[in-house]
């Protein structure tokens, strides 16, 4: 009999929980269409983003749920911990015969990546944390890697369905927003999935630093599984099957530290000597190691030694080298030398509109604070209906890279938008009412007269104008007849509407400069406009 009803029972409820959390999580990140709006509480509950957002009770809450049950935070919460099972399954799925077996815990290696990890967030260097944190890295593989794939299935659907006249789905842009996040998110994809497919949860317990953490309080949980040496027969499967490498079946003994619960030793126990519950005081060393010798000296009872099942486990000769091969993205070098040509025809007559600050999302408050909270999960850049979001290269910093910023290519902040805030779990995106948005000032507009075509091709103009939401740029007088933009800086929030459609080339006649400290606006007046006065029919 493999393991028993209860403890079946138990672990198809580990994995349809798993399920349905991941299943969610993945397809909030992925979804263009709003179906499931803008509030979520799964990305919430995630420990690292509670902890920068301050929401204490959410973090004591995970910490009690450690203490009482283990880690079944990284069991089923956190979507990088099952993504992992998801790789392992197939493993499982391709080689019956997979076996993983005990290995000493590497503690040096664990507690140094957290030291690491915490030292840099205090030193302003967020993106190396940012880097090995499990929502976050599983985040940016959402919406750098899935979320182009999903829409490319989309786009198929639409296509397929609007050749028969069903207009359900419809196409969409598909882009990848910055390569270098593309490519950490891709290497990301690569590795863990290597690791998980043929180590099982070895990022889980080696390199992740909230694994790490809750590890440490694990040790200490109520409810443990258990080994009993009596119904025991010392025949490895529990260790074998053990994605965690925790079980040590020689000595009887569980890693509780690296023990994810996942309840499968309990499903692969023939004899049901693995089990769930209250913590039990450990046996004295001397019962145990002679409760090994005698179980040693029954030969029907132990066929094969536990040290032949585990060397195998270590050891795998089917391995291949690990290899991963980064392909630098072809650039349009051409289109690029020919746009240098063009800009230096006209090198007298044109001035370079380049941002010195960049932007940083409405709410934000300052590069500082983003700086200190923001972990590039990028479920703001997926989130954003105006694709104006975009992860940083070294705008902000070496600290800030892949960190998002406003990027006015190919679009502009919606005046009346507060998505970014409102799905931001972390607290760096501040949530904002309409109102607050309206007064947030995140750069101010710059307007340079001598690469307006106004005044290059004398010809009229005024789209920047027409874009202005609170008419920091408006249209004076200028010659023949001719009107010029005039700004405002004081009442301008920086929303990049003039900046994206100003149709000036080789360079912008009006951009945003940012601002380091997010300020708030001058109030504009709306200009009355006068009252037309009928006496007659008007024709």
């Amino acid at each position: 009999m493999k393991g028993n009803s209860k403890h079946s029972k138990l672990r198809m409820l580990r994995i349809a929980v798993s399920v349905v959390l991941f299943s969610l999580i993945t397809f909030y990140f992925l979804d263009f269409a709003e179906i499931t709006g803008h509030n979520s509480w799964l990305e919430r509950v995630q420990l690292v983003p509670a902890l920068l957002s301050g929401s204490m009770v959410i973090v004591l809450a995970l910490l009690v749920l450690t203490l009482l049950f283990g880690r079944v935070y990284c069991s089923s919460i956190c979507p990088m911990g099952v993504f992992q099972d998801l790789f392992n399954w197939m493993a499982r799925k391709m080689n019956k015969k997979k076996k993983y077996g005990y290995r000493p815990e590497r503690k040096w290696l664990r507690w140094g990546i957290l030291a690491v990890a915490v030292i840099a967030w205090f030193a302003d260097f967020t993106f190396l944390a940012g880097l090995v944190e499990p929502y976050s890295a599983y985040g940016r593989m959402a919406a750098n890697v899935f979320s182009p794939v999903y829409m490319a299935l989309n786009n198929l659907l639409a296509w397929v369905f609007n050749s028969f006249g069903n207009y359900t789905f419809y196409f969409v842009d598909i882009s990848i927003r910055a390569v270098a996040s593309f490519v950490v998110a891709l290497l990301t994809l690569a590795i863990v999935a290597h690791f998980a497919f043929h180590w099982g949860r070895t990022y889980c317990n080696t390199i992740c630093p909230v694994g790490t953490f809750l590890g440490f309080f694990s040790r200490f949980s109520w409810f443990k599984l258990h080994i009993d040496t009596d119904k025991c027969n010392n025949c490895g499967l529990c260790g074998l099957k053990c994605k965690g490498y925790c079980i040590d079946t020689k000595n009887h003994k569980i890693d509780y530290s690296r023990c994810i619960t996942c309840f499968d030793c309990l499903d692969n126990c023939h004899k049901g000597a693995m089990t769930y519950g209250l913590r039990k005081k450990a046996l004295p060393a001397e019962a145990v190691s002679a409760k090994t010798e005698i179980s040693e000296e029954t030969p029907e009872v132990t066929p094969k030694s536990v040290a032949q099942q585990q060397v195998a486990a270590p050891a795998d000769d089917s391995r291949r080298r690990f290899i991963l091969t980064s392909v630098a993205t072809a650039a349009a070098i051409p289109v690029a030398l020919a746009g240098k040509q063009t800009a230096s025809l006209f090198a007298d007559d044109f001035k370079p509109s380049e941002r010195m600050v960049p932007l940083s999302p409405p709410g934000s408050v300052s590069h500082s604070h983003f700086l200190k909270h923001c972990t590039s999960c990028h479920l703001c850049v997926t989130k954003c209906p105006s694709h104006v979001l975009k992860p940083a290269l070294l705008e902000y910093g070496l600290g800030g890279f892949m960190q998002p910023m406003m990027d006015f290519e190919k679009g502009f902040c919606n005046f009346d938008c507060t998505v970014c805030g409102d799905v931001c779990p972390n607290g760096a995106i501040k949530p904002l009412t309409v109102e607050q948005k309206h007064k947030t000032q995140m750069g101010r507009v710059v307007f340079i007269q001598q690469n307006c075509i106004v005044e290059r091709d004398h010809t009229s103009c005024g789209a920047c104008s027409e874009h202005c939401p609170t008419q920091a740029v408006a249209m004076v007088t200028y010659k023949d007849g001719l009107t010029i933009p005039k700004v405002d800086p004081e009442i301008c929030v920086g929303c990049g509407g003039c900046e994206y459609v100003c149709p000036a080339k080789p360079y912008k006649a009006i951009y945003i400069e940012g601002n380091a400290v997010q300020q708030e606006a001058k109030p504009f007046v709306e200009e009355k406009k006068e009252d037309v006065v009928i006496d007659d029919f008007g024709f």
